[in-house]
């Protein structure tokens, strides 16, 4: 579940600008020197302090597949989920600290961040295949307060 949802997606999700399961929703891994755990003002990808997007020469941002959005009667709540991510094998040398799920538009200059999961423990590039399993229970859950 997302440990942080930018300010712009609740702005997006009451202004009807905010579609993640018809969008091209992209994930990126982030490593240890990224600010985008903290700073939830932020409205496009080129506008974190530092991005710290995973570089090794094999890593390439992930399209999700078969994103649906449904209500969930039991926990009172809407819930956005997709496929499993697969990266691939990637190379040492790197330490993920998380992962960050936009709308890929064009480049950084007009993808918007959506939300940033922090990851139980880093995840250590080893030169091993990477492939990310989201909770069953869904990437991001939407409930009203009470």
């Amino acid at each position: 579940m997302a440990s942080l949802v930018y300010n712009n997606t609740a702005l997006l999700a009451l202004t009807t600008g905010l579609n993640l399961a018809t969008n091209d929703m992209r994930v990126a891994l982030l490593q240890t020197t990224t600010t985008a755990d903290t700073e939830e003002e932020v409205a496009l990808m080129n506008g974190f302090t530092t991005l710290g997007e995973c570089s090794v020469t094999s890593y390439a941002l992930q399209a999700l597949a078969n994103e649906a959005v449904a209500i969930d009667t039991t926990n009172d709540r809407a819930e956005f989920d997709a496929d499993d991510a697969a990266f691939g094998t990637l190379e040492a040398g790197q330490t993920i600290q998380g992962m960050l799920i936009h709308d890929h538009n064009t480049d950084d200059t007009d993808s918007i961040p959506y939300f940033f999961t922090e990851f139980s423990s880093n995840l250590v590039l080893n030169g091993t295949s990477v492939t990310l399993n989201f909770d069953a229970e869904g990437l991001l859950h939407g409930k009203q307060g009470t």
